[in-house]
């Protein structure tokens, strides 16, 4: 498949993500309820910041940081690992491979479908808050919200593309979802999910800063919430990018070695 049939192609793709993601609404606001945890830790770290702020973090800081990691959650998300891992294990990922289209295509055509699903049922109502509550606290430089945009897009690329690697690993084994559910326990605890990244203790942090997971979620975070100037931004916009390649290498060699050994089990 060339690069100009997929271009074409894409727009049709978006529709029919779409069309899926609103069809099966309700396991979509499913998947938003079970990514509220930013807000179950808001409620936490907002009690421990009532008597004094945690570093330099006050009771309104963690109101902006949690709402927003709520929101950027909701622009990053992918669960392409199942749907793979269940396409494999049925045999329809061989019907995949008849189309013209490449099955990596349509897996992110898919993915990136869902997002504006989950915006109109999440976004308004946590964004509102966040504005509201902590609008004081976002970034005001629209140098660093272009810097935003970029992150959001490379920490969704990031996560779309593990969600790849570990999926088609499936190919190599019988079911990698298990491999998926100890990169979530990791990316939970060092992506600044449940802890903002600054308050780990320096050695931790060091070992966290050349971790993917801090670039899938806490850069996004941390750029809206204005905890970095021009330069640090832009320096850490090229170190996420980096992992964005690092990870498109990474589903580049599961995918041709997998492939090799495909088989469709039934289905």
């Amino acid at each position: 498949m060339s690069a100009r049939s997929a271009v074409r192609a894409l727009p049709t793709l978006l529709r029919v993500g779409f069309a899926e993601a609103l069809a099966y609404r309700t396991e979509m606001l499913v998947w938003i309820l079970s990514t509220t945890m930013p807000l179950v830790m808001l409620a936490l770290w907002s009690a421990v910041a009532r008597e004094a702020p945690v570093g330099r973090l006050g009771q309104r800081d963690l109101v902006a940081y949690f709402l927003a990691m709520f929101v950027v959650r909701q622009l990053t998300g992918s669960w392409s690992v199942w749907l793979i891992n269940m396409e494999i294990r049925e045999g329809t990922l061989a019907l995949r491979l008849l189309r013209p289209i490449h099955p990596l295509v349509s897996y992110a055509a898919s993915s990136f479908a869902e997002i504006p699903v989950r915006g109109l049922l999440a976004i308004p109502v946590a964004g509102t808050a966040l504005v509201v509550l902590a609008g004081d606290r976002l970034a005001r430089d629209p140098v660093i919200w272009a810097v935003w945009v970029l992150a959001i897009l490379g920490g969704w690329l990031i996560t779309l593309l593990v969600n790849f690697a570990i999926g088609f690993l499936a190919l190599l084994v019988e079911s990698s979802t298990k491999i998926m559910d100890v990169w979530l326990a990791l990316y939970f605890v060092f992506s600044g999910y449940l802890i903002p990244v600054e308050l780990f203790p320096p050695w931790i942090r060091s070992a966290v800063e050349a971790m993917p997971f801090r670039y899938q979620l806490g850069l996004p975070v941390e750029l809206m919430t204005g905890a970095h100037d021009r330069a640090a931004a832009f320096g850490l916009l090229g170190r996420q990018w980096l992992v964005v390649l690092a990870s498109g290498a990474l589903v580049a060699i599961v995918w041709r070695r997998g492939l090799r050994r495909f088989a469709a089990y039934g289905g």
